[in-house]
């Protein structure tokens, strides 16, 4: 009797620790939530777990995974998070500022908090004003405030694997690599193209009105140019942006001038294409200014003058045809309008 009794209580301890899930349960609430009222959880095309969210944003499931980082998508929105069996986990979040609003709690949370958080040091740090302005001391300030905030976190959250941890660490270090080259090409640019020089020349582009158009042709003008192609996804992006600076100053001085550099890439090297596409982009798009059409893509005297490797490409010229900047802000940047207001156009 004494062995059974001892048995049963042995029997009963276990069962109240109990044994390891086979499943991670995952909880939390999206506020303002898409109507798809859908939160999908993936990990490549090896794994997607469909949960339904309640009216009100709340949601629960339990979902049986291989531990590792997991993908999931509400809408339009995206975020990563770490799972594993036998965790609880949860995070809440608000949908119209997704990322921003994410904060997790439960199992991994410290390992979750931190990798969101390091995702958006460089919303932190590097706006787009930032990126646009040719102050070389204020960018490399953001660098290094950028770094200090990572070592920051780093302090923070203590409980962060050492794998996750180097993974991170080469993410930020490629990120202040990739701004450091930034830097060093604006810089270049700069000593390349001083301010007062005279600018490179092109002549006689074909003007999508007719004719031909040479940069001599705009004498006495400012001339802001916007070298892009139709397949170039951020050239596309500032276009909203250069119609309104367009009319904020066109009873203004100054000539928007749009060079498309389309030479058949993005339409299976056929240049007939790209440059029907050109025309279709103006016409169906509505765009203003002076467009034209570089006599020879990448390749045109122009763009290699002023030793363009990427595009959007933006040049501000004075009346007298020399430089202001060679690499002027984006249509899109704040500081676009504070230089031309400068300027006294």
């Amino acid at each position: 009797m004494k062995r059974l009794l001892l048995l049963c209580i042995a029997t009963s301890l276990f069962a109240c620790k109990g044994e390891p899930k086979e499943y991670v349960t995952l909880s939390g609430k999206i506020s303002n939530p898409d109507e798809s009222k859908i939160l999908k959880v993936f990990r490549g095309k090896g794994y997607e777990k469909i949960i339904t969210l309640n009216e009100d944003g709340t949601f629960k499931d339990t979902l049986n995974v291989i531990a590792g980082d997991y993908n999931f998508q509400h809408g339009k929105e995206y975020g990563q998070i770490y799972l594993e069996n036998d965790n609880t986990t949860s995070f809440t979040t608000d949908n119209n500022s997704f990322i921003d609003s994410l904060v997790f709690e439960g199992d991994d949370s410290d390992l979750n908090n931190f990798s969101v958080k390091s995702f958006l040091l460089g919303k932190a740090h590097f706006s787009n004003e930032l990126v646009a302005s040719n102050d070389i001391d204020v960018i490399n300030k953001a660098i290094e405030n950028y770094k200090s905030s990572y070592e920051d976190l780093k302090v923070k959250y203590t409980d962060v694997d050492s794998t996750h941890l180097a993974m991170m660490d080469t993410n930020i270090d490629r990120t202040v690599n990739q701004l450091s080259s930034f830097v060093k090409s604006k810089v270049a640019t700069n000593n390349a193209f001083p301010k007062g020089s005279p600018s490179p020349d092109f002549e006689n582009y074909e003007n999508y009105k007719g004719g031909k158009t040479s940069l001599s042709d705009l004498k006495g003008k400012y001339v802001y140019i916007d070298l892009w192609a139709t397949w170039c996804a951020p050239c596309l992006k500032e276009i909203p942006s250069l119609k309104k600076i367009e009319k904020q100053y066109e009873e203004k001085n100054i000539e928007f001038v749009s060079i498309s550099i389309d030479d058949g890439r993005g339409h299976k090297n056929d240049k007939v294409a790209a440059y029907s596409a050109w025309k279709k982009m103006i016409a169906d798009k509505d765009l203003g200014g002076t467009q034209l059409m570089a006599d020879n893509g990448f390749m045109s005297q122009f763009v290699q003058d002023y030793k363009v490797t990427g595009i959007p490409r933006f040049i501000l010229i004075d009346p007298s045809g020399n430089i202001i900047t060679a690499d002027a802000p984006r249509p899109s940047s704040s500081e676009l309008v504070k230089l031309l207001d400068q300027l006294s156009i």
